[in-house]
């Protein structure tokens, strides 16, 4: 039985990971730390969890007793947790942060893309989670980039108010958020550089320009990526070159039909949709943005870091309508 520790265990991603744990047949929770909650269930923070825990928060984090730790903090906490974890701690870590996902920040950690980087992410220790548009934004390049078919690309996203994490602001509470939508950080998003270097690691002879522009939407979980490119494919090859790369992906699935976020909300599933419209190729990308853009994506990481088969405690259902 894996031993597990989650620091910071109050906000939206770790709400998600111990729902995943609470439930996963090879992992046990040994503390959810968080000093803000210190001595409160669970299920206070986290309402839905009533009835499934009794483990309570912690204030401190006996690191020593588990296997691995997940960082759950705002991003540019992680770099400080670690650099203060004792000397002796020896079991592995999975940020969930955005401090250790560009390489030179990476230090010994590997960006964990299963899709893209598998290998690596098994050799590893030390796991720096994507983000969750970008894990969206290159499940729909990573068969082109392998195959060096890509030059300029453009891309809309569209994510829900989750992504911007558990603390209310301007732009997330309900009032201002409902009916309404908004585009925001365009062309200078944050999940642009580990984008660009997983391109650049899959393609080294890239050189096109990833042109993002990000949006607000009216729900609360779910990400959308319209990507297009110019392709000199036919529709056929095309879809066939995403088939093949992602025929024994677990979650990825590549679709005949034009799909919606209902297919993946709640889910660890990636839905892509690819068609051709003149020289366009264009590729629809859909992931919860708390799962497998986050909480479910770190679980995967979690399973091939101890040689578990990828999936397991990740049958996770959808919400349906």
């Amino acid at each position: 039985m894996i031993k597990v520790g989650i620091i910071g265990a109050a906000g939206y991603t770790a709400g998600e990971l111990i729902r995943i744990l609470i439930n996963h047949p090879c992992a046990n929770i040994q503390f959810a730390q968080s000093t803000s909650h210190a001595g409160e269930p669970l299920w206070m923070a986290h309402h839905d969890l009533v009835g499934e825990t009794t483990l309570c928060f912690c204030a401190e984090a006996p690191v020593n007793e588990v296997d691995v730790l997940f960082l759950c903090m705002g991003h540019g906490k992680s770099k400080d947790f670690v650099n203060s974890l004792p000397k002796d701690y020896d079991g592995k870590i999975i940020d969930l942060s955005n401090d250790y996902r560009l390489a030179a920040d990476a230090e010994d950690f590997v960006y964990g893309l299963p899709e893209a980087f598998r290998t690596e992410i098994k050799l590893a220790k030390h796991i720096a989670n994507p983000g969750c548009f970008a894990t969206s934004i290159q499940l729909a390049l990573l068969p082109m980039a392998k195959a060096d078919k890509l030059g300029e690309i453009h891309v809309t996203g569209i994510t829900g108010s989750t992504g911007a994490g558990q603390k209310p602001s301007e732009t997330t509470h309900f009032s201002w958020r409902d009916n309404n939508i908004s585009v925001y950080k365009s062309f200078t998003h944050q999940h642009l550089g580990e984008i660009n270097e997983t391109l650049h690691k899959l393609a080294p002879h890239y050189e096109g320009e990833l042109n993002f522009v990000p949006m607000r939407g009216n729900y609360s979980r779910g990400i959308m990526a319209s990507v297009y490119f110019n392709c000199d494919m036919e529709e056929s090859e095309a879809i066939d070159l995403y088939k093949a790369y992602y025929k024994d992906e677990p979650f990825v699935n590549v679709v005949d039909f034009n799909p919606d976020l209902k297919m993946v909300v709640n889910t660890n599933k990636a839905v892509l949709y690819v068609r051709k419209y003149g020289r366009k190729l264009h590729v629809i990308s859909m992931i919860d943005n708390l799962v497998k853009g986050a909480s479910g994506q770190a679980v995967e990481n979690m399973n091939l870091l101890f040689g578990l088969p990828e999936n397991t405690g990740l049958n996770l259902k959808p919400s349906g309508f």
